[in-house]
């Protein structure tokens, strides 16, 4: 079996609604020692309900979002061992949590709209050979913020289990209890906005340590594991420069 190697999956910068930089966020995860950073910043549908302008990655700026994801990677590669992904959460916002739904596309390389609806914007991610993940899937349980609930994938799951390829049982400080027994391979992640989001749940996956072979592990059925990642110091800004 190859080394399991310690992943973020889930990690959002300023080329959506992160408050770091992207190279800030590589160094970030490539001092506290991670083998692989996945950046997933937010697409939106036109008529997202809290669409703000320039807070998300669009058709008009993918292919600068993806190169500049990729000469993060080359610098975070010789520096730190550290491999960086691109990809993108496809965010489907709705007023009414179980109409919601968000969705990792890892290793997203053709630009994916949800302009197509949720099914049809996983069945795209799929097709571009994207690992899709349901992304903080709200279950039954209420949330302190009820109108950023993501419903829809609990309600539904029978239906759209098969467009996915793994859930979040863990995002951040939030767990999902039904995606224990929901049948498909669960996953831990930061969805890191901000330096102190470090520490959190996150998966170990036991494959290669390059690009094709992370995407391939993920959209197989095989397992990987769940670790609590605790920084020994919350690195900020002044010290990260030290």
């Amino acid at each position: 079996m190859e080394r399991a190697l310690l992943c973020e999956l889930h990690a959002h910068t300023t080329w959506s609604d992160g408050e770091l930089g992207l190279r800030e966020l590589v160094d970030l995860y490539g001092r506290a020692g991670f083998d692989v950073l996945c950046v997933t910043d937010h697409v939106l549908r036109g008529d997202d309900p809290w669409r703000l302008p320039e807070t998300c990655v669009y058709e008009g700026n993918f292919a600068a979002y993806v190169a500049a994801v990729d000469a993060e990677a080359e610098r975070a590669r010789a520096l730190y061992d550290l491999l960086v992904v691109p990809g993108l959460e496809l965010t489907h916002n709705y007023e009414d949590p179980d109409r919601a739904a968000h969705a990792l596309a890892i290793g997203l390389r053709d630009f994916v709209t949800p302009d197509e609806g949720l099914v049809g914007s996983l069945l795209a991610a799929r097709e571009a050979d994207a690992a899709v993940i349901a992304a903080h899937p709200h279950g039954p349980d209420r949330d302190s913020v009820p109108a950023r609930m993501t419903r829809r994938f609990w309600l539904e799951w029978e239906v759209l289990s098969p467009l996915v390829h793994r859930a979040e049982l863990f995002n951040g400080v939030d767990v999902y209890s039904w995606v224990a027994g929901c049948g498909t391979p669960p996953l831990g992640a930061g969805d890191t906005h901000r330096r102190d989001q470090l520490s959190s749940w996150k998966t170990l996956v036991p494959c290669a340590k390059d690009e094709a072979a992370l995407v391939a592990y993920l959209r197989s059925p095989a397992p990987s594991y769940l670790v609590p990642f605790r920084a020994e110091v919350e690195v900020a800004p002044a010290a990260a420069a030290a």
